[in-house]
């Protein structure tokens, strides 16, 4: 039987999330990201793919590190402005059935106990269709916006997430017993006091020492998901993603990350099957070969080079805006380029890698690749990367919104069907069931969460 391809949506509510310029497309309603009969209609659109999820990316802070400034960000809508992406999630709740909701929120910015209240609360509101991608935040300029005079070291940041952790798992999952909810009229009591516990939390970082004041959601923990791919970033998903997603521009390069996030997963006790990945795709169909790349180049002629390189030193800590654009990088001599060329030659030694070229290849795609076909061709990629790289599923990018999802839902999904490759209808109700199967709205016995569970 084949393997089921599951599906996300990727979204920002911002301007410019993955593609660069590309809202200047006529055909684009990117600009629409603040309207909310547009998010209704992304939502409805992907419930009719049968996608697992929207995943909401988010950013904290302004891309302002390119020319030490926030004006490319600017002009290109580059992440800025963007929205918060918490508080769209109910009202596509309301239009929808099945549709999971993944949410980007950062633990470096977060308190934990009114987080898991937030939380909870959506996912008392979606009935069970929330998920979290845990993040602890890159960019400088959050730091300065929110609090701190810098931000914190990268493992640092990774410190204060692991108490995090601990915190919303106590709160979630062990300060609220299964019963402690009787609603018993004739008795004149909602809630058993004897069956609610506060977690009583001291740590280095944060002091929670009173009961969770939510009743429990029906996943109670939300499904958990993490991007992040440095060292530190793979064991925190080890220990804690049920789901991660991955930017890689090869299905070799995506199988390393897997094998490796796999294993540690199973020294940390826990079935290393039960992670799912997903890698970014951006994925131009049309009923031929022709026709879609000829949408392509269309879509490749929108592209800002300027904003490419922009969120690219954002993404690297590094202002390319000094180097000449048609220069070959392996002339510059600092370790972050260094680290960009070694990317991209392995991608192929047999481009010449000038700042130009690296801006115009992800100018589309962004962080992953650009698969353009017909129906047969797209699937036939997409299956090959979910064989070579050992994947669960795609975040499917939409460069021109909504249009880049419809084409999908509309073309490519009927052929993925056909192969039974993509459901035509979702297992259960929750966002856990979906991955899980029919009656799974609970973290696992193996998953950390589940040691703090109450009663």
């Amino acid at each position: 039987m084949a393997k089921r391809i599951r599906l996300h949506g990727l979204r920002q509510s911002t301007v410019g999330h993955t593609a660069m310029g590309l809202w200047r497309h006529p055909d684009s309603q990117a600009h629409r990201y603040r309207d909310l009969d547009h998010w209704l209609e992304t939502a409805r659109i992907l419930e009719r793919g049968t996608f697992d999820a929207l995943f909401v990316a988010d950013a904290l802070g302004p891309l302002d590190v390119y020319q030490g400034s926030v004006d490319a960000a600017l002009r290109d809508g580059i992440q800025t402005p963007t929205n918060d992406p918490l508080l769209s999630i109910s009202a596509m709740a309301a239009v929808t059935r099945h549709l999971g909701f993944a949410v980007t929120v950062s633990t470096t910015y977060e308190q934990p106990y009114q987080f898991a209240r937030k939380m909870a609360t959506l996912d008392h509101l979606t009935g069970g269709r929330v998920g979290w991608n845990i993040v602890t935040s890159a960019l400088d300029s959050p730091a300065r916006n929110l609090g701190r005079d810098s931000q914190l070291p990268h493992d640092e940041r990774y410190a204060v997430a692991e108490e995090f952790m601990e915190v919303v798992y106590k709160l979630w999952e062990g300060s609220w017993e299964d019963g402690a909810v009787i609603r018993d009229a004739g008795a004149g009591v909602f809630a058993d006091p004897s069956k609610v516990h506060p977690v009583r939390h001291r740590g280095k970082h944060y002091q929670v020492p009173d009961i969770a004041l939510f009743e429990p959601s029906i996943q109670r923990t939300p499904v958990l998901y993490q991007a992040g791919t440095s060292p530190a970033g793979r064991a925190f998903a080890a220990r804690h993603a049920e789901g991660v997603f991955l930017s890689t521009y090869r299905p070799d390069m995506a199988r390393t990350l897997v094998d490796d996030i796999r294993a540690r997963a199973a020294e940390n006790g826990r079935d290393p099957e039960s992670v799912k990945f997903f890698a970014i795709a951006t994925v131009i169909v049309a009923d031929t070969d022709e026709e879609a790349a000829a949408k392509l180049r269309d879509y490749q002629s929108y592209t800002s080079v300027e904003g490419s390189l922009a969120r690219w030193s954002a993404l690297m800590h590094i202002d390319l805006s000094g180097l000449d654009p048609d220069t070959p990088l392996e002339y510059v001599d600092t370790d972050g380029i260094r680290g960009m060329v070694e990317l991209f030659t392995t991608l192929d030694p047999t481009t010449r890698w000038t700042p130009r070229a690296i801006a115009e290849f992800v100018g589309v795609g962004g962080g992953g690749p650009v698969i353009a076909g017909s129906p047969a061709t797209v699937a036939d990629e997409l299956e090959r990367w979910i064989e070579e790289g050992d994947l669960d599923g795609f975040n499917i990018a939409d460069p021109v919104p909504p249009v880049t999802f419809r084409d999908f839902v509309d073309l490519a999904v009927p052929e993925l069907r056909r192969r039974g490759r993509v459901w035509d209808s979702y297992p259960g109700t929750t966002l856990r069931e979906t991955f899980y199967g029919p009656g799974v709205t609970r973290v696992s016995a193996d998953h950390p969460a589940s040691g703090y569970r109450a009663g």
